[in-house]
C-alpha cells in the first residue's frame, strides 16, 4: 500500500469557460483561458521546476525556478505568474534556462544547512527535488560568508542565525532551513485566513515571522496546519515526523470531529500515525485543516483509554475487567431481566453522532428489533432537532441546502447563532475568502465574534442581540422586506403557495414586529436591522448559515422556520451561492439523524406510524416494530426517577457532561439498575455505569460519516482496533447475546441494507463510494450524481410554505436574584465535552473553561480578571475564573462547556423547544459572586467520580 499522491500543479486551476490552445515542448494544450502557463504544463504531465509555487495559494513568482522561453517574446518570464495565450509556443526546457536555474539553485543552497541524511523531510524535501530536476553538483559560491546557517561565524555570534522554534506543541520551526519562499505566508493568508505569519526584514535579511517577532504559540496562529503543510523544506515540519520518521503509506479518510467532514490522508509506517494531511480532493475541505483534525489525534493512543470490558454491581464498586464474552453475556442477561420485572418499554437506548452511519443504524435497529420498542434517542436532536422540525416543515426536508462550495458564489452571508471560527474552522476560512472577495457579512450573535471583525473582514451589520430574542429578530428582518417591497414576488408565485406568503406578509407586517417596536426587547438598534434586511434582500445571492446559537432554545423551531421564510420571500433558495445552511456541531450529526435515531423516526425521516415504512423494515428484520413513538432522553430520565425505565444503552455520548440539568440526569441515571455505556474513556456517564464496553476511534474502523453539507464520506480503517472491535461489531455481538441472528461480515453490507431500505440512500455503496469520492443525498435513480444543491427546480414538498412566527418569551427569565443571561458555546482547541481533545496537547490553548464577563457587570461585582468566580442558577452552582470582556454585552454572560470538573450544565435549565424538546442551552438566568473555591456541588461530583472510576488491581482510578 503506497502513499496516496496528490499533483501540485503549481497555481490554482481557472474557472473561465473560455479554452485557449497553445503549445508547449512540441506539444498541443487546451486549458481554460487565465491557466498560468505552469499548470497547463503540468495538466500536460510537463514538470516545470518549482519552489514558491503550489496550487493552493496564488501565484507568487519569487524563487525565479519555473522561468520559460516563449517565442516571440523577450526575456524568460515565470511560469506560475504568466497566463496562457492563443497560439503562444512555450519552451520549459533550454540550454539558458538550465543554466539559470542552476544558478538560482546555488544560491539557494549556499545558505542553506548540508544536513540532508539527518533532517527530517529527507524524502520529502522539495528543494532536495529541484537540486535534483536542476542537476546541481556543486555550489561555486562556497558556503562562508553571511548566512542563516551558523550560530557562530568564526566563532563570532551570527547575529542573522535564529534558534529553532519549538513551542508549537505539533510542529517546529528552524530559521535556518528557510528559503523565504512566502508559501507560509500565503498560506495562512489566502487558504486559512488569519494572517499570523510575516517577513520581517529586507534583502538577505528576510525571515519569516510569527506576528511581531514571536514565538509560534504566543503568536496569533492558530495551528491549522496549512504553514506546516505548504514549506518546501524542513522548514516547518511535524514533530510527529521527526519523532517517527517519514510515512510509506496512507489511507484517505474522513475527521471525526465536527460537521464539516474534511477529508484526510492519514499517512503510516505500519499500524504508526504519523500525521493527518488534508486531502486537497476532499470535496468539504479542499485540501485544507483546522488544530484538531490536521493534529489532535493523540487520544487513540492516551494513556487513559479503556481497552478491556468491565463491569460492577452497583456503582460504588470498584470496576472488574472481563472478558467480552462475559461482559456481553451480562449485559444481554441484564436487560433481559429488566424487562421480564418492568416491562418492555422499561429499557432503551442513545446513538451517537461521533460514530459511523452504519453503527448508529445498527443501535436503533438492535432498540427497535431486540429490544422491541422505539426508546432511541440521540444528541443529534439535543442540538439540532429544530433544523429537522423547521425546515421539514417548509421545504419538506430536514437538512441543509447547499454543498460548501457554494459559499464562494454568495455575495451576502447572514450568520446567525454561530461561531464558524471556533466551531466550524474550515468552512470559516473558506467564508473569510469570499469575504475579502468582497461578499458582504451580517452577523446576528449576543457576543463579538471572530466573523464579526478579524485581520481583512468586518461585518457590515453586528446585531448583538438578548439571548433568547432571535424569533423577534428574524421576524422584524422579515417586516422590513415585507413593507418596503424587497420579496422576490416572482420567485414566490412560482416556488410558494402565493396565499400563505399573503397571510405571513400581513403578519410580520404588523407594527408590533418592526424594527423599532422591538429594539428595546432585542438590545439591537432599529436601524441596524433595517440596514441588514436591505443588504440581504438587495444585495445579489443571499445565503444563511446557522448553528446551535439557533436550535438551543425555547423557540428554536420558530427561527428556523423563521430563518426559511426569510430565504423564500427573498429568492434565495435552489441555486449556487444562496440557502439555508445548518453547521452541524459533530462529524456525524446529520447521519446520526439519517438513520433514524429519533423515537418516532425511522431511518430516513419516516414516522414509525407509517404502516408502509414499518411493513419494509418488518420484512427485512423479521420481527413487529412499535407504531408507537418511544421515549426522548428527558422522558427516559423521568421515567428513571418515577422507577419504570431501568436500563440503557449509550453509545459515544457523555449525556452526563453534554446535556443540561445535570442533577436531573445524575437523579435519571442513578435510579436505573443496568447502565451500559459504550465509549474510549470513564466518561462522566461512566460514573453512573454498571458496564463499560470499550469503543474504537474513527481510525480503527470502516464506515461512512455524512457531513453538514448531507456529504456521505468514507472513513476508512487505518489500524487494527486496540480494544479488540470496531464500535459496530460490539453492537452486533450484543445483539447475537440478546437472540438476534445479525451476522455482518463488513459495515458494507450495513450500508447496503441501508440503502435498500432508505429512499435517500438508494444508490450509496461502498463501491459507489470509492468510484465518486463522496456524494450528497438523496443519491437515488432521479439524482445518481447526488444532490450539491436542493430545491433546484421545486420543494420536496411541492410548494414552500411560509409560516407565522410569533415571538414567545421564555420561561426563564432574569430578575433581582438572577440579573444576568448565560449563553454558552465553543473554543477552537477544544471540541464538545472534551473527552477526546482534552487528551492531546490542545490544552495548552484551553486549559480550563472561564467565564467571559463585561468590565461593567465585573466592575459592580468587585471580579477582577482571572478571579475565582461563583456561577448560580436556579439550578445549580459552579465556580470558574472570569475573563473580563468586551465580547458580551452587559447584562450578558459566557462560558464553554468543555471541561467536566466546570460542569456548565449544572447551571442549564430544563427548558426546551416547544416542537422538539431540544435544550435551551443559551439562554439561562444567573448571578455572578467572588468565590475563593470550588462549590459544595464541585466537592460531591468530584469525589463521586473519584470513586467511581476505581478499577480492581490498579493502583490509580482511570480519568
Amino acid at each position: 500500500m503506497p502513499l496516496v499522491s496528490e499533483i501540485d500543479f503549481g497555481t490554482p486551476a481557472s474557472r473561465s469557460e473560455k479554452m485557449v490552445t497553445l503549445t508547449i515542448d512540441g506539444n498541443e494544450i487546451t486549458v481554460p483561458e487565465g491557466t498560468s502557463i505552469m499548470r497547463a504544463s503540468m495538466e500536460a504531465g510537463i514538470q516545470v521546476p518549482k519552489l514558491c509555487a503550489t496550487d493552493m495559494v496564488d501565484a507568487f513568482g519569487s524563487c525565479r525556478l519555473c522561468l520559460v522561453e516563449i517565442e516571440g517574446r523577450n526575456g524568460t518570464p515565470a511560469s506560475c505568474t504568466t497566463p496562457v495565450a492563443p497560439g503562444i509556443t512555450v519552451h520549459t526546457q533550454t540550454s539558458r534556462l538550465k543554466d539559470i536555474r542552476k544558478g538560482v539553485m546555488e544560491l539557494y543552497i549556499s545558505d542553506h544547512p548540508l544536513d540532508c541524511l539527518t533532517c527530517a523531510a529527507n524524502g520529502d524535501c522539495e528543494l532536495q527535488d529541484m537540486a535534483g530536476a536542476v542537476g546541481l553538483r556543486d555550489v561555486r559560491y562556497g558556503y562562508e560568508g553571511d548566512n542563516h546557517v551558523k550560530a557562530r561565524n568564526n566563532g563570532d555570534i551570527n547575529a542573522k542565525w535564529m534558534p529553532k522554534d519549538e513551542s508549537n506543541p505539533y510542529f517546529t520551526y528552524d530559521p535556518s532551513k528557510c528559503i523565504v519562499c512566502s508559501r507560509c505566508v500565503r498560506a495562512c493568508e489566502e487558504v486559512q485566513g488569519t494572517f499570523a505569519l510575516t517577513i520581517e526584514g529586507r534583502g538577505f535579511g528576510s525571515r519569516v515571522s510569527p506576528g511581531m517577532h514571536e514565538n509560534f504559540l504566543e503568536s496569533e496562529c492558530v495551528s491549522c496546519g496549512a504553514c506546516v503543510q505548504a514549506c518546501p523544506t524542513a522548514t516547518l515540519t511535524e514533530k510527529s515526523v521527526i519523532a517517527i520518521g517519514q510515512p510509506e503509506h496512507s489511507v484517505v479518510t474522513t475527521c471525526a470531529y465536527c460537521g464539516v467532514g474534511c477529508s484526510f490522508k492519514a499517512e503510516m509506517r505500519g499500524e504508526e500515525l504519523v500525521r493527518m494531511v488534508p486531502w486537497k480532493d476532499g470535496q468539504a475541505n479542499r485540501g485544507h485543516s483546522c488544530v484538531k483534525g490536521r493534529f489532535a489525534y493523540g487520544y487513540s493512543t492516551h494513556k487513559e483509554r479503556v481497552l478491556n470490558p468491565m463491569i460492577r454491581e452497583k456503582i460504588s464498586d470498584p470496576w472488574r475487567e472481563v472478558s467480552w464474552e462475559e461482559a456481553l453475556a451480562h449485559t444481554a442477561s441484564e436487560f433481559r431481566r429488566i424487562q421480564y420485572q418492568y416491562g418492555r418499554e422499561s429499557i432503551g437506548g442513545i446513538t451517537s453522532s461521533r460514530c459511523t452511519n452504519e453503527e448508529t443504524y445498527l443501535v436503533q435497529k438492535l432498540i427497535r428489533s431486540g429490544f422491541g420498542n422505539n426508546n432511541v434517542d440521540t444528541c443529534a436532536r439535543v442540538c439540532h432537532s429544530p433544523t429537522g422540525y423547521g425546515l421539514g416543515a417548509t421545504f419538506g426536508t430536514s437538512a441543509g441546502t447547499q454543498n460548501f462550495d457554494s459559499v464562494e458564489f454568495t455575495d451576502v452571508v447572514i450568520i446567525i447563532g454561530a461561531n464558524p471560527t471556533d466551531g466550524h474552522p474550515v468552512f470559516a476560512s473558506r467564508l473569510k475568502k469570499r469575504l475579502r472577495q468582497g461578499a458582504k457579512l451580517i452577523v446576528i450573535d449576543p457576543r463579538r465574534t471572530d466573523m464579526v471583525s478579524s485581520p481583512h473582514i468586518k461585518a457590515s451589520h453586528h446585531l448583538p442581540l438578548r439571548p433568547g430574542t432571535n424569533v423577534a429578530i428574524v421576524t422584524a428582518l422579515a417586516h422590513v422586506i415585507v413593507t418596503e417591497g424587497l420579496f422576490d414576488e416572482t420567485f414566490i408565485r412560482e416556488r410558494c403557495d402565493w396565499s400563505e406568503f399573503e397571510d405571513w406578509a400581513s403578519f410580520v407586517s404588523e407594527p408590533h414586529h418592526s424594527p423599532e417596536a422591538i429594539e428595546q426587547l432585542t438590545g439591537v438598534p432599529a436601524e441596524e436591522v433595517r440596514g441588514a434586511a436591505r443588504l440581504f434582500a438587495t444585495g445579489g445571492n443571499g445565503a444563511i448559515y446557522y448553528g446551535l446559537g439557533v436550535t438551543e432554545h425555547s423557540q428554536g423551531s420558530t427561527t428556523v422556520i423563521g430563518i426559511a421564510n426569510l430565504a423564500m420571500a427573498t429568492g434565495n433558495i435552489g441555486r449556487t451561492g444562496v440557502g439555508v445552511n445548518p453547521l452541524r456541531g459533530q462529524n456525524n450529526v446529520q447521519g446520526a439523524c439519517d438513520m433514524g435515531s429519533f423515537p418516532h423516526e425511522l431511518p430516513g425521516y419516516r414516522h414509525v406510524s407509517d404502516d408502509a415504512t414499518r411493513e419494509t423494515f418488518e420484512k427485512l428484520w423479521g420481527v413487529t416494530i412499535s407504531n408507537e413513538p418511544g421515549l426522548r432522553i428527558p422522558n427516559m430520565l423521568d421515567a428513571a426517577v418515577d422507577g419504570s425505565f431501568k436500563g440503557i444503552y449509550i453509545q459515544g455520548e457523555d449525556i452526563l457532561q453534554s446535556d443540561p440539568d445535570t442533577k436531573h440526569v445524575q437523579a435519571g441515571l442513578a435510579a436505573m439498575e443496568c447502565v451500559v455505556v459504550q465509549d474510549l474513556f470513564l466518561n462522566e456517564t461512566a460514573n453512573y455505569a454498571h458496564v463499560f464496553l470499550p469503543g474504537s476511534t474513527f481510525l480503527e474502523k470502516d464506515g461512512t460519516f455524512t457531513n453538514a453539507e448531507r456529504r456521505i464520506n468514507r472513513v476508512r480503517r487505518v489500524m487494527t482496533p486496540r480494544n479488540g472491535y470496531a464500535d459496530w461489531e460490539v453492537t452486533q455481538k450484543l445483539a447475537q447475546a440478546m437472540g438476534l441472528a445479525w451476522n455482518y461480515a463488513h459495515p458494507s453490507e450495513i450500508m447496503d441494507e441501508i440503502a435498500a431500505t432508505t429512499p435517500s440512500f438508494a444508490m450509496v455503496s461502498y463501491d459507489y463510494l470509492e468510484k465518486m469520492g463522496s456524494v450528497q443525498w438523496p443519491c437515488n435513480e432521479k439524482a445518481p450524481l447526488g444532490s450539491p444543491i436542493m430545491h433546484i427546480d421545486g420543494f420536496v414538498r411541492g410548494k414552500g410554505k411560509f409560516i407565522r412566527t410569533e415571538y414567545v418569551a421564555t420561561d426563564e427569565k432574569t430578575g433581582p436574584r438572577f440579573p444576568l443571561l448565560l449563553t454558552t458555546g465553543r473554543i477552537l482547541s477544544q471540541y464538545n465535552v472534551g473527552a477526546q481533545t482534552r487528551r492531546t496537547d490542545n490544552v495548552v490553548w484551553h486549559e480550563e473553561d472561564r467565564l467571559e464577563i463585561h468590565p461593567h457587570d465585573a466592575e459592580l461585582r468587585g471580579v477582577r480578571d482571572g478571579d475565582w468566580v461563583k456561577l448560580q442558577s436556579r439550578s445549580g452552582d459552579t465556580t470558574l475564573r472570569a475573563l473580563i470582556t468586551d465580547r458580551v454585552a452587559t447584562g450578558v454572560v459566557y462560558t464553554t462547556f468543555h471541561h467536566p470538573t466546570t460542569q456548565a450544565n449544572v447551571i442549564t435549565t430544563d427548558f426546551s423547544d416547544w416542537a422538539t424538546n431540544c435544550p435551551e442551552y443559551k439562554v439561562t438566568a444567573v448571578q455572578i459572586s467572588p468565590s475563593n473555591g470550588p462549590s459544595q456541588w464541585q466537592i460531591d461530583y468530584d469525589e463521586q467520580a473519584r470513586q467511581s472510576r476505581r478499577i480492581s488491581g490498579k493502583l490509580e482510578a482511570a480519568e
